[in-house]
């Protein structure tokens, strides 16, 4: 038009501004309004009121409120125009402000209607302020205002938001008494607050009371509580879709989903269709429920009633299905919802970012993260929640503090839930302070921890062993008014099981129960798992019995206790276990297969291992990486290296790769026959696998070719790793000493240490431990002395094994005074030395004929705990046999040894010990030469029989 000289006039201009602004392109509408002004053509108030509500509607108030107080100067603006306004600073949280734009208004002479009040009364509602927002409607109506239907219905949904829905029933009286009749929004409001409080008995109650007044006439609330006369007013009420749809979305958020079906079907028989909103509330119960399978069904019966599933449908089903673990259906739920053009919003991104986190993929879910930021939209609360909780569960805890402060940038307040994900990061990294700081600043933003965040810091600190400040925090938490639950009673019931004091453990049961706190099945696991522990069996199945009896539910985690408690006492087969597992219709999870697979590892039953293996992925679970150690390590102690490795082609099948400890098991197992060459192949073979070669790889292959005396090959391998840019440590240092004095080449052991201290690499306990043992070995015990001497020096303290060795070192040269002195100093620091080390200093005394201090060793030692063998008693009857041959020794003491030889031999035969073949020797002859041919012969008759098993 205007090419050709023609002007269009304002009626078309205004089609055009309007057009622009309902359909979003608020910066059009302002160029199209300077093009009108340019072509000379002036706005009317209806261009204003598009203008002034296209500013407003982007956010951006103080300019909408310039336009207003610049077209009022012009006479301009109407009763629209303020109310647009008003409107506008309502919905931005702004009522106090927008009361101010009424009082404007007023001022200005602009007459105020019905409208401008219920905008001003809805915007006080939505800050919280219901009650002024009442005070509000009472002063505006005295002002000739009228109040109506929709202005009450505001006041009742405040009411009910805020949780008085008591006093939203008495607005329903009020309304009556003011002649303005309820319509089925106000029943719709109400009957949505009281399910929103649980109280499905009024809320019924009101639909019933709809259904009684199908006719003109005014209807009571409760049954007699209102004898006012029945005004006919014409109104018809009807339950309607809201109606049912409401009343079936409570009963889903409550898990009342047999009540919600109920009501689906009546609405369905009554004409009423639902739409889209209806079934995504069942479709959410149907999930809720674990109903899987019912919600898919749902979703193709939603499709057949012409009503297209929306993103709330989707973001519901990709939910439950990540929550089965399932996130190969999950993307290509997302991947339809992309293809049928399903507009993605920040619950769905939400949604999507937390299931992959929880699926492991990191990574995907933070491009999710990236792509919502992208599409400009605000990351809400629970997404900011989510990804929070997502990085923490990986250990990024700086990422996690990361968000938290990006989302106080963005004025996103966080909540008890998202502090909760940073509180648990840090009480799984043991930083327990820490955690406890992150509460601290908690309370400071007004934001109260809750009883499970203080339950995960006492469960911590009990961890911990700090006993008296996980007692700080529980008083503390009585203090300020929480209560005691499940949660904070399991944590005392852990920590008085790891220490062994389950008698306490019962007393605390008792008192919470007379507190009226009763036990649930996670509470009734602990205890059984406590007493098991403890070899309390029947205490234990008391337990089982009564959670039969209550009817309380054994999961998988409590049927995991009882299987590992009943096999562990060995008085059950893991295949009976089993099968009772499967009677009472519990499914097995990965935990309660990898119990089952290592029983029956332990008890050589590896075809029934290999079974339950093949009946994990036949149903659909997935055997992980610990799966696999158990079963390849049982196998690889059996010998089976071949069922071994198809193991482990079958979990490269399914996407693993050898890991560290299934490298360990299969080296040590191909060593046995004490070949290079086979340990080799293996780690090559494990290698071309998809085995990632790391330090605790090669560390490895080197451990067990030294253990061997193999140290030429292990210092070849060891080159190959320091070739590859990895440095050798602690524990390549201390396997290369091991193995030079396994191989007595003692000289190398020492210059591989030099070399290790030059490397900057510090030896500890084990490394000198090694050396001694090499210097014992070699008899090299002035040497071994002064290491020893030199290790305290470097504030190393000795252990056990040091002085086992040191003590078996000067026994085995004779020095039986250096022997006698370590071994004193060995008792002072605590230690017990090993039945080994007991026997050298037995030997050392019997080699020299101290028999009566070689006995008395022998009691100490059982005193203490060490358990004879064999060849203590080996040494011991030997020493007396060779006693009682010497010739200076009068008859009645040789007789006296000969005693102490019986008595040795029946303690001996008593705990089924067998004397050695020179042993039966030594006694044969020593009781023929001094004349008792008659034991002697009984003795070789078999008076001493040998328990051969």
């Amino acid at each position: 038009m205007r090419k050709h000289g023609v002007i269009p006039v304002l009626t078309l201009w205004n089609h055009l501004i309007y057009s622009f602004n309902a359909s979003g392109l608020v910066s059009e509408v302002m160029l199209l309004y300077s093009e009108m002004l340019a072509c000379g053509v002036l706005p009317n108030i209806f261009t204003v009121n598009v203008l002034v509500h296209s500013v407003v509607k982007d956010g951006n108030l103080s300019f909408g409120l310039e336009l207003l107080r610049s077209f009022g100067a012009k006479n301009i603006v109407d009763t629209v125009t303020y109310n647009t306004l008003i409107w506008g600073f309502c919905e931005q949280g702004l009522a106090y402000q927008g009361l101010g734009v009424l009082s404007e208004m007023v001022k200005k002479g602009i007459t105020f209607d019905a409208i401008s009040c219920n905008i001003i009364v809805k915007g006080f509602c939505r800050i919280g302020f219901v009650r002024y927002g009442e005070w509000v409607m009472d002063n505006l109506t005295t002002c000739g205002i009228c109040k109506d239907v929709i202005g009450f219905n505001i006041l009742i949904d405040g009411y009910c938001k805020i949780g008085d829905v008591n006093y939203a029933v008495e607005l329903i009286h009020r309304m009556r008494s003011e002649g303005i009749v309820p319509d089925i929004i106000s029943y719709n409001t109400l009957i949505n607050g009281f399910c929103k409080k649980g109280d499905f008995f009024m809320a019924k109650s009101l639909i019933n009371e709809i259904l009684g007044s199908r006719r003109k006439k005014d209807f009571k609330i409760l049954a007699g509580t209102d004898n006012r006369k029945e005004v006919d007013n014409g109104v018809v009420l009807e339950p309607d879709l809201i109606t049912h749809t409401t009343l079936i979305s409570a009963y889903c958020k409550q898990e009342a989903l047999e009540e919600a079906l109920s009501i689906y079907e009546e609405m369905v028989v009554n004409g009423i269709l639902p739409d889209v909103v209806t079934y995504s509330s069942i479709l959410n119960g149907f999930c809720k429920h674990g109903k899987l399978a019912e919600a898919k069904v749902l979703m193709m019966e939603m499709e057949k009633m012409g009503v297209d599933p929306n993103h709330v449908s989707y973001a519901t089903l990709m939910d439950s299905i990540f929550k089965t673990g399932n996130s190969v259906d999950a993307s290509a739920l997302q991947s339809l919802m992309i293809v049928r053009g399903i507009v993605f919003d920040v619950v769905v991104y939400t949604t999507l970012m937390d299931g992959l986190f929880k699926a492991g993929k990191s990574k995907e879910a933070e491009t999710i993260f990236i792509t919502l930021l992208k599409n400009k939209m605000v990351p809400n609360t629970t997404t900011y929640s989510a990804l929070i909780d997502g990085r923490c569960k990986l250990g990024d805890i700086n990422g996690a503090e990361s968000a938290l402060e990006e989302m106080k940038e963005k004025d996103v307040v966080p909540n008890v839930v998202t502090y909760s994900s940073i509180v648990n990061c840090y009480i799984r990294k043991k930083m327990l302070d820490e955690a406890v700081n992150v509460m601290r600043k908690m309370v400071s933003e007004n934001i109260l921890p809750n009883e499970y965040i203080y339950a995960a810091l006492i469960d911590g600190y009990f961890k911990a062993g700090k006993e008296m400040v996980a007692l700080d925090l529980y008083s503390e938490m009585k203090l300020i008014g929480l209560k005691e639950n499940n949660f904070i009673l399991d944590s005392f019931l852990n920590n008085l099981k790891r220490s062994g004091r389950m008698w306490e453990a019962e007393e605390l049961v008792k008192d919470m129960m007379s507190r009226g706190l009763s036990l649930d099945h996670v509470n009734y696991t602990s205890l059984m798992d406590g007493y098991f522990k403890e070899g309390k069996e029947s205490a234990a199945l008391t337990l089982a019995q009564e959670m039969t009896e209550k009817n309380i539910p054994f999961d998988v985690v409590a049927y995991n206790v009882l299987i590992n408690g009943l096999l562990r006492l060995g008085k059950y087969d893991a295949q009976s276990v089993y099968a009772r597992m499967r009677e009472l219709d519990l499914s097995p999870d990965i935990i309660t297969c990898n119990t089952m697979i290592n029983a029956y590892c332990k008890e050589g039953k590896f075809e029934h291992a290999l079974h339950l293996w093949d009946d994990m992925k036949s149903c659909g679970l997935m055997p992980n990486s610990i799966t696999c150690n158990i079963l390849i390590r049982g196998l690889c102690k059996a010998g089976e290296i071949h069922k071994a490795l198809n193991v482990l082609n079958e979990m490269l099948s399914l996407g693993f790769s050898p890991t560290t400890a299934i490298h360990r098991f299969l080296l040590d197992a191909s060593s046995r026959n004490g070949r290079a060459d086979a340990i080799l192949q293996m780690h090559e073979h494990l290698v071309s696998m998809g085995l990632e070669l790391n330090q605790a790889v090669f560390n490895t292959l080197i451990t067990v070719l030294c253990r061997l005396g193999m140290t030429r090959k292990a210092v070849s391998v060891l080159e190959d790793m320091t070739g590859r840019g990895l440095s050798a440590d602690r524990v390549t240092y201390n396997a290369l000493i091991h193995g030079y004095c396994t191989g007595s080449h003692v000289d190398k052991a020492f210059a591989t240490y030099s070399l290790m201290i030059a490397k900057g690499v510090t030896p500890n306990i084990v490394t000198y431990n090694l050396l001694l043992k090499g210097l014992s070995t070699s008899g090299l015990m002035k040497e071994a002395d002064e290491l020893f001497a030199l290790m305290k020096e470097k504030g190393l303290n000795p252990n056990a094994s040091t002085y086992d060795t040191l003590i078996s070192g000067h026994g085995k040269i004779g020095s039986n005074r250096e022997s006698v002195k370590v071994y004193c100093e060995m008792i002072t620091k605590g230690f017990i030395p090993r039945t080994s080390t007991y026997n050298v200093l037995i030997d050392s005394f019997s080699r020299v004929g101290k028999m009566t201090q070689a006995q008395e060793l022998l009691k100490e030692m059982q005193l203490r705990g060490s358990l004879p063998n064999s060849s203590t008693y080996d040494i011991l009857i030997s020493g007396w046999c060779d006693l009682s041959n010497q010739s200076d020794l009068d008859r009645a003491s040789k007789m006296s040894c000969l005693v102490e030889v019986k008595n040795l031999l029946l303690e001996m035969n008593g705990k089924q010990l067998v004397p050695s073949e020179s042993t039966v020797f030594s006694i044969s002859s020593t009781f023929a030469k001094i004349g008792k041919k008659f034991d002697a012969r009984q003795f070789s008759k078999g008076l001493y029989k040998r328990n051969i098993v």
